[in-house]
């Protein structure tokens, strides 16, 4: 049996790695069965990988667009591969091609494992300075999430806590007592009625 995985950090995946254009590739191979998971690269909880580790017999062929899509660090990849290889299970890695047991195919996937990890401390290198240019650069820049709700939102929440309480301005702007009581402490504004 074929068996694909598809692996997305969030449904809303950037064009070439997304749900869909997994899902078309893999199909595309003669998939028969698709395993899903939506979780990040970094989270050991993937239900549908274990799953589909636990239904992969001798003969079957597991299909995944990217190694990054079933492993973290090349050292991981390279062990998971090859059990499975090892285990008569065939690997077919459509960037990379069918990984085979022999010293020439272990040396392609060394190789190309370095390639990913490398190419992925890059992204990381990159992305850090950019923070740390935007720190530099920007007062108000925070790392992290964008904020639920605008400066002026949570202006008008502290505005309000003048003349209400906390689960008053809560009810009136839609933004949780928890938010409004941090904001509040972080702008050092006191409010005795904290019910």
């Amino acid at each position: 049996m074929i068996r694909g995985y598809i692996r997305v950090s969030t449904k809303g995946q950037m064009r070439g790695t997304s749900l869909e254009d997994q899902r078309e590739a893999l199909e595309a191979q003669g998939c028969e069965a698709l395993y899903t998971d939506v979780r990040s690269g970094a989270s050991m909880d993937r239900p549908e990988f274990q799953r589909m580790c636990s239904e992969a017999k001798a003969g079957d062929t597991i299909v995944v667009t990217k190694m990054d899509r079933i492993a973290r660090t090349e050292a991981e990849a390279y062990e998971l591969v090859m059990a499975w290889v090892r285990d008569g299970i065939k690997v077919h890695i459509i960037n990379l091609g069918l990984i085979e047991d022999t010293p020439t195919g272990r040396l392609i996937l060394h190789i190309m494992l370095s390639f990913a990890e490398f190419e992925k401390d890059m992204i990381q290198e990159r992305l850090q300075g950019g923070r740390q240019f935007k720190r530099t650069t920007d007062p108000a820049y925070r790392d992290g999430r964008k904020p639920k709700f605008s400066r002026a939102q949570m202006d008008h929440a502290i505005e309000l806590l003048r003349d209400h309480s906390y689960k008053e301005t809560a009810e009136m702007t839609g933004i949780s007592k928890a938010t409004i009581a941090r904001e509040a402490a972080r702008r050092g504004y006191r409010k005795m009625d904290v019910q």
